[in-house]
């Protein structure tokens, strides 16, 4: 199996990770405003570096469980974000997915355009089953991106400021779903 990526859109690049992209990295990783909602950052240059290293040895493995792509302006080869897409369950052939991006790109459909790619590739290229993410439910931002794609929401964890929501294949209403198939991690408070 080869890399099904770099992938194109209108307006992206979802591609591999380079050392110079370092700054570009810092710059929304280091912005409490962008991981406000994550759990993780922000993050110092030292971090930024030691996870951008990471992620350079990572993609020499193919074929991976867990694929992490910069995501680039295609009109002039910046850097914006990051957009991940793991597989936790080969035999149910489910993954979840997320993504970050530097605020000064917020609000302009790039994530919408990303995550749009990336749900085709999981279902058509990965031949997967079920794709969901979770949402910290004060971000109002992330939660119009997964509506505009027409990722259901599923369910609010007990104790905790998060949804999940799942993404089914084009053409399987979300009714098909296997009753007692929902299974949530337990908050801890």
């Amino acid at each position: 199996m080869t890399p099904w990526y770099p992938i194109e859109t209108d307006r992206l690049l979802l591609r591999d990770f380079r050392l110079e992209d370092e700054g570009h990295i810092y710059d929304y990783a280091s912005d409490p405003e962008v991981v406000r909602f994550a759990d993780w950052g922000p993050s110092d240059l030292s971090t930024v570096r030691s996870n951008l290293h990471r992620r350079l040895e990572d993609q020499e493995r193919w074929p991976r469980d867990s694929i992490e792509v910069a995501v680039e302006l295609r009109s002039n080869s910046y850097l914006i974000g990051i957009m991940r897409i793991t597989v936790l369950d080969h035999t149910n052939r489910t993954a979840d997915f997320g993504y970050t991006f530097n605020r000064r790109y917020w609000a302009k459909g790039y994530a919408t355009e990303g995550t749009r790619a990336l749900l085709h590739l999981a279902f058509s290229n990965l031949s997967l089953h079920r794709v969901w993410a979770t949402c910290d439910v004060r971000n109002i931002a992330s939660f119009r991106v997964m509506e505009k794609l027409g990722i259901r929401r599923e369910g609010l964890f007990k104790r905790a400021r998060a949804c999940r929501w799942i993404s089914l294949p084009p053409g399987r209403p979300a009714s098909t779903l296997e009753p007692g198939k929902r299974r949530y991690k337990k908050a801890t408070t």
